[in-house]
């Protein structure tokens, strides 16, 4: 009795030491990252005010994207495209290593790329940001591998939380994008604190929430509402897989373009001002954060937005802009949610800030942060019910992800087969039908009868 105690003892001693030093750390990246981020958001509020003054200030994106293209070419490559993807990739196939210098280079990059109408997110480049700072940490404090990859999901905790304000959905999506089909529950502590850290100096210099709005559901008939979301959800599924498949089909087109890179900005550019053309909006163009709004309080919107944003996101995004594209996935999620709502004629409001998280959350194989999003953003009960709509996506849109650098570690189902332990980019064109399974259940049948 007396060894096992000893036992206990022991290993308390060395948890409670874990937590005292990822305490001390989480928080100095916490604050570090919540800053900067705080500090880019406001930049870029600033500067898009200014230039979205002017009637037609889009007539310049190409040239924006051809600057935001040329700079990341020159000084820092790692800040290509849309910076969350970076960040899982220096996770996953570097420890969490990440050149410092990314930072200040995406920050100036996505800025340009937004001033003159881009259609990106600051989300991205708030995680790379974050994951850049706790890189540079990593160095000062001489920390190991698997001591850096933990301090780097920190740092994507903390610099999601600042443009989202949702610290728990934070620290949750930071610790299940990495991978598919499992969480890593041993950077959850670090990651919420810094979030939590993150989300305070957010709110202490002035930054708001993207969206957040709390929805009153209790005239709603509970059956009725399920088969909806159940619905809903399958409708999700569907078309995050085609927004994955548009934007990859559209990147990978500019890629075979054999022109030096600055120049398919250009390109991009113009094609871009065609569209404010045709469209006769700017509605597409930027952040987007108007139209988020628009669904999310239950105004009408077009029923063609969802599909003009993810072509000028993956036009801006594939020709050399610099941002995120998970608040582009909001915007598309909020006005498809917005058309079901107009559909069934049920609560615009409701459907469009369900579709706004669930979207993002199906796009990025994170169900249960998209879960606790909801619930953080909308309110508890909300979240109750999109935890049917984020489920039933994340098995709909199959084994395809925004994020190609995600790990596959299980499948969705075992009736499919494919390899696991490697990047979900490798295994899409690469599943088959698991025959074994098909065999085994018709032999069951077979003895039934």
């Amino acid at each position: 009795m007396k060894k096992i105690l000893q036992k206990d003892l022991e290993e308390i001693y060395v948890l409670l030491g874990s937590i005292i030093k990822w305490l001390v750390l989480s928080v100095f990246v916490g604050f570090i990252v919540g800053s900067v981020t705080a500090m880019f958001i406001k930049i870029v509020d600033i500067s898009t005010k200014f230039s979205y003054g002017f009637k037609y200030y889009y007539v310049f994106i190409p040239f924006g994207l051809f600057l935001s293209s040329f700079i990341v070419l020159k000084l820092a490559p790692d800040a290509k495209g849309h910076g969350t993807e970076k960040a899982i990739e220096a996770i996953n196939k570097n420890n969490g290593r990440m050149n410092v210098k990314v930072a200040p280079i995406k920050l100036l990059t996505t800025v340009i790329t937004l001033v003159f109408g881009g259609s990106v997110g600051l989300e991205g480049p708030s995680t790379q940001i974050g994951t850049s700072i706790s890189s540079k940490i990593s160095d000062i404090f001489k920390l190991k591998d698997v001591d850096r990859k933990r301090l780097a999901i920190c740092g994507v905790a903390s610099g999601f939380v600042g443009v989202f304000g949702a610290p728990v959905g934070a620290a949750v999506f930071a610790s299940e994008v990495l991978y598919i089909g499992s969480f890593n529950y041993i950077s959850l502590f670090a990651s919420l604190i810094s979030a939590f850290v993150s989300f305070s100096i957010g709110r202490f210099l002035g930054t708001k929430p993207l969206v957040t709005y709390f929805f009153d559901i209790s005239s709603l008939s509970n059956s009725i509402i399920i088969t909806r979301m159940i619905l809903f959800g399958l409708l999700i599924g569907l078309f995050s897989a085609i927004f994955i498949r548009i934007i990859n089909f559209i990147e990978r087109l500019f890629e075979k373009i054999n022109v030096y890179s600055p120049v398919k900005g250009l390109i991009g550019g113009i094609i871009i001002i065609l569209i404010v053309m045709i469209t006769k909006t700017t509605d597409y163009l930027g952040i987007g954060e108007e139209v988020i709004h628009k669904s999310v309080m239950g105004e009408s919107v077009r029923n063609t937005d969802f599909m003009w944003k993810t072509v000028t996101t993956a036009i801006t995004l594939g020709t050399g802009g610099s941002g995120g594209i998970l608040t582009p996935m909001l915007y598309v999620g909020a006005t498809i949610g917005n058309m079901w709502a107009n559909i069934i004629e049920g609560s615009t409001a409701f459907y469009a800030g369900v579709g706004m998280v669930a979207f993002m959350a199906t796009c990025s194989n994170t169900p249960l942060a998209g879960i606790i999003m909801c619930m953080e953003l909308f309110g508890s009960e909300v979240g109750m019910y999109a935890s049917i709509v984020c489920v039933i996506g994340y098995i709909i849109v199959g084994h395809k992800s925004i994020y190609p650098t995600q790990i596959l570690i299980r499948s969705k189902t075992p009736s499919l087969f494919m390899d696991t332990n490697c990047e979900i980019a490798k295994v899409e064109n690469k599943i088959k039908i698991n025959n074994r399974i098909f065999k085994k259940r018709s032999e069951i049948k077979e003895k039934s009868f």
